[in-house]
This record gives structure tokens, C-alpha cells and sequence, in this order.
């Protein structure tokens, strides 16, 4: 064989072989600093976050590491989206209701009794937000979306709207509380790390969660009585600092993109959701708690008391240019189709 045909067959052996090798061998090692504002042992971490750092390590052939800093070791629970679009972070777990007004069509997934269980909804809120991230989301680099579904935890009953009124309650975000204002009470703003002392020292009477954050957070100790309906959802993204994303290589960033997609939205909304979901029996068998029954009359009546808050919401999406019912319409058919309606 001649000496030229030699050397063009062994390039090609060579860039054939460095293509199969996996990234590490290939790829300048990154470190990824992914912030967020829950306790290190908390559900989530190991449901969520912990996998999916792993994930991404193995299929990185480990150049990608991930660093985890929780309990808002970075900044505070309500400025880790600009975290995550400033730096300060590589990536963040992100509540944006905590910034109410802010992403007012990210908010539709807030509404009251939307959502049944948090696997199949994430998927079905996730999928319909990537129609709307450009526009609320562009400075930083989406993920994926996902949600907790939760209800009232109170130091005393509470089956009936008309218990709101003069009731102060720590909401989950901006639109659980606009429903807590509709109905009469007031909104305590507190942060879920923050709840608990709110809640000992009677700046408020009642908490909305979901069931097993209650016992993680220690807020078990000062409410024990716990509605068993699915009142709200909190819904959360994790971003990225788009610089970040945009000095990874080729197949590092195929690797993210693998790892920031709509299944992994149904996967950690249902791993998450049914951890938090085992909390309710957890609650019974500590003792001391009360589940409080709630019939279908009775949800209806909370449905029909809270339906101002769709109204508001309709309205302060007008500013954005979207059609909102048109959209809400989507979102619930996003809901129906993977099971996740209530």
C-alpha cells in the first residue's frame, strides 16, 4: 500500500477512535457549581438533585463535576435565578413565585386546584412552558420545569374558605397568596426556610407545603392539623448561566441537553412528588396530627371561592402580549393528556 493511501487511513483510524472515547479523555474537565436554598437532606436532594448530578457525571465520562451548594450557602432563596443569570452560580434551582409578578405566565401553573400528581403534571407543565421560555427566560439557559403539589397545614382545622379571613398564612409563591388575599386573610412572605420560626413565634397561623417537607423542615412541630386536598402547586426550574453552557464543549453540552429535557421533568416531578406525598401517613404514624377529611362538596366549594384568582391572573397577563386564555387552555390539555389534571 502506498505511504500516502498509509497515513490517510490512520487519520481516519485516529479521528474515528477519538470520537468513541468518552468525554473526559476528550474534553477540558468543568466544574458546575449548582446552588440552591433547601437543606442538604432534604427530599429533593435525594430524589432530585443528587441523581441528576450523577447522571450527568457518568455520561460525561467525568468532565463534568458537580458541585452542590445547598441552604442558600450562595445567596438567598428568592435571587437564585439571578444567580444562575449573573454567575454566581453555574446553575440554580429556581422558585419563581418567590418573585411574584416577575414571570407572570410561568404563574399559570400556580393556580389553584390544577394539578393532581406531581409526576405527570410536571410533564405536563414543562412541556407547555417551553413555548414560553424565550420570551420570560431568555437571559439564562432552561432546564426543565417541575412542581410540588400542597395544601394547608395549620394549627387548627381548616375546611372552609370562609376560614381564611383574618387568618395569617405563609404562602407558596405569589399566586397563593394572592388566593389567601382573595379570601380574606393575610399573606406572611417568608421563604420555606424561614417558615418554621414564623410559624413558632405566631407571625403566622397556617403554612401552605407539601406533606414530607412539613416533617424535613421540622414544621411537624408547630402545626398538626394538615387538609387533605390538592390546594396548589409550586412550581420550580432549574437554570443555567448561559455563559457557562456556552464554553462547555460539543459533547459536553450535548450531555446537559440530555439532562435538561422533558423526561427529566416527569422524572424528578415523580420522584420528588411521591416522596413528598409519603409524608401524609408519616404525619399519622408520629401521631399527634390530624388529616382532615374533605369531601368532593367541599373542594368544589373551594374551587368556585378561589375563582377570582384565574380572573387576576387572566389580566396580568395582558402586558405580556399572550392570549392568557388560550394559554390556560393549553396548559390544562398539556394537563389531560399526561394525567396529571385534578
Amino acid at each position: 500500500m502506498h505511504r500516502p493511501r498509509r497515513l490517510a487511513l490512520a487519520t481516519a483510524a485516529a479521528c474515528a477512535l477519538a470520537a468513541a472515547l468518552p468525554a473526559a479523555a476528550q474534553d477540558k474537565p468543568v466544574e458546575l457549581k449548582f446552588a440552591h436554598w433547601l437543606p442538604a437532606n432534604h427530599p429533593l436532594a435525594r430524589t432530585g438533585f443528587l441523581p441528576w448530578a450523577k447522571s450527568v457525571e457518568q455520561a460525561s465520562g467525568g468532565s463534568i463535576k458537580i458541585a452542590i451548594f445547598p441552604a442558600q450557602q450562595l445567596g438567598k432563596a428568592p435571587d437564585h435565578y439571578d444567580m444562575a443569570r449573573d454567575g454566581i452560580a453555574d446553575m440554580t434551582w429556581v422558585n419563581p413565585g418567590y418573585q411574584a409578578g416577575r414571570f407572570p405566565i410561568y404563574s399559570a401553573g400556580e393556580l389553584p386546584f390544577l394539578h393532581d400528581k406531581p409526576g405527570p403534571a410536571s410533564q405536563a407543565l414543562d412541556a407547555w412552558y417551553r413555548d414560553y421560555v424565550g420570551q420570560e427566560m431568555k437571559d439564562v439557559q432552561f432546564c426543565f420545569a417541575h412542581l410540588h403539589v400542597g395544601t394547608f397545614h395549620s394549627k387548627a382545622p381548616i375546611t372552609d374558605p370562609a376560614q381564611i379571613k383574618g387568618m395569617k398564612i405563609r404562602p407558596a409563591n405569589g399566586t397563593v397568596a394572592q388566593m389567601v388575599n382573595v379570601l380574606g386573610g393575610t399573606s406572611v412572605q417568608v421563604s420555606a426556610p424561614e417558615a418554621r420560626d414564623a410559624l413558632a413565634k405566631g407571625v403566622a397561623d397556617a403554612i401552605t407545603f407539601p406533606w414530607n417537607s412539613i416533617i424535613s423542615f421540622g414544621i411537624d412541630k408547630v402545626v398538626n392539623h394538615h387538609t387533605d386536598m390538592r390546594l396548589y402547586a409550586a412550581t420550580f426550574v432549574w437554570v443555567m448561566n448561559k455563559g457557562f453552557y456556552q464554553r462547555l464543549a460539543p459533547a459536553q453540552k450535548k450531555v446537559i441537553d440530555d439532562h435538561c429535557n422533558n423526561d427529566w421533568a416527569k422524572r424528578v416531578g415523580t420522584d420528588w412528588g411521591d416522596d413528598e406525598d409519603t409524608g401524609r401517613q408519616k404525619l399519622i404514624e408520629k401521631g399527634g396530627h390530624t388529616i382532615v377529611p374533605m369531601s368532593k362538596a367541599q373542594i368544589d366549594a373551594w374551587r368556585a371561592a378561589t375563582a377570582p384568582v384565574v380572573d387576576r391572573w387572566l389580566e396580568s397577563v395582558k402586558p405580556t402580549g399572550i392570549d392568557g386564555r388560550k394559554a390556560l387552555d393549553a396548559l390544562k390539555a398539556q394537563l389531560q393528556r399526561t394525567g396529571g389534571a385534578y
